[in-house]
């Protein structure tokens, strides 16, 4: 009895051993040692701890708020000094038959701003080399005669070159916002002695299109118009890229340039179709030579002021 004893004895002091306590003095070493079990702590990595469930780190993005309220008085002025063979229109000569045909383009897009929420336009065309860029910067200029402001903004993030047109720098400008390096303030210019503002492109990027394809662009779009009469994008031609059909989803209408005597029929009906609205407000014809336009105004301009 004293071995049964004995071994329930030992039994018991290595349960108690296991749970923590101090075996009783002065008793006998048991036969076995039994060394507890050790639990290691569960393993924290801080990378991938606060992984989402598909296993990709994904890093929030935080604009940078345009300062809507002081937004106007933070742009820089530049001064206006066009490049030469540029083809803008003179403020100084409103006579000039290229000046009125664009007066008479702002009259009639102004009239249908009357009767609709317009606001924000595309003027894109279908094909390179058709005078969308001459007819934006133009168009703009003659915009901001009136006296509401006037931004024109060059999206083509492909390949810019309306800064060049005003001969001032191509970043900062719309995609150094978008990657969150300025604030859109700092981005835009504004033309000294006129409403015009201008917001070039910015720095180069390899994913334009992903870049306007961020939510963040329809919101800017949404803020500016609170700030703007018009807002007028110059965009890549829609056969060649997808981004003017994005932004015709996110503006209020579309202006179509085409070239007398180079855009063909069928490039006009395919450009319109890759539209994913039908938002198309007008269709401006440009190339036309200059013996054409001149004869509307001779009446008016050449007439002597005794008569």
């Amino acid at each position: 009895m004293s071995r049964v004893n004995d071994a329930r004895r030992r039994a018991v002091e290595r349960q108690e051993g296991l749970s923590g306590s101090t075996p009783l003095a002065g008793s006998p070493p048991s036969e076995f040692s039994v060394e507890p079990e050790v639990t290691e702590p569960p393993f924290h990595d801080d990378v991938t701890e606060d992984l989402p469930p598909n296993g990709l780190a994904r890093q929030e993005s935080r604009q940078i708020e345009p300062d809507w309220g002081n937004f106007l008085a933070l742009c820089k002025t530049i001064p206006f000094r066009p490049a030469p063979e540029t083809h803008l229109i003179n403020t100084e000569r409103p006579h000039d038959v290229p000046a009125e045909e664009f007066r008479s383009l702002r009259t009639r897009l102004n009239h249908v701003q009357s009767q609709q929420d317009l606001h924000s336009l595309v003027v894109t065309s279908a094909s390179p080399a058709e005078g969308k860029t001459f007819t934006a910067v133009n168009l703009a200029i003659a915009q901001a005669q009136l006296e509401s402001p006037v931004l024109l903004a060059d999206l083509d993030l492909r390949r810019p070159v309306v800064h060049n047109l005003f001969q001032c720098e191509r970043s900062p400008g719309f995609s150094d916002f978008l990657m969150e390096k300025k604030p859109l303030q700092e981005c835009v210019r504004r033309i000294e002695n006129s409403n015009l503002y201008f917001l070039p492109a910015g720095s180069a990027v390899k994913n334009p299109l992903e870049l306007l394809n961020m939510r963040h662009v329809k919101h800017t779009f949404e803020g500016l118009r609170r700030l703007f009469n018009w807002i007028i994008l110059d965009t890549p031609p829609l056969l060649f890229s997808a981004d003017a059909n994005l932004l015709s989803t996110l503006t209020d209408g579309t202006l179509l340039v085409v070239r007398i005597g180079s855009t063909t029929y069928d490039n006009v009906i395919r450009a319109i179709q890759t539209l994913c609205e039908n938002n198309v407000v007008g269709i401006v014809a440009n190339g036309a030579r200059a013996g054409e336009l001149y004869s509307k105004y001779t009446y008016y301009y050449s007439k002597p002021d005794d008569e």
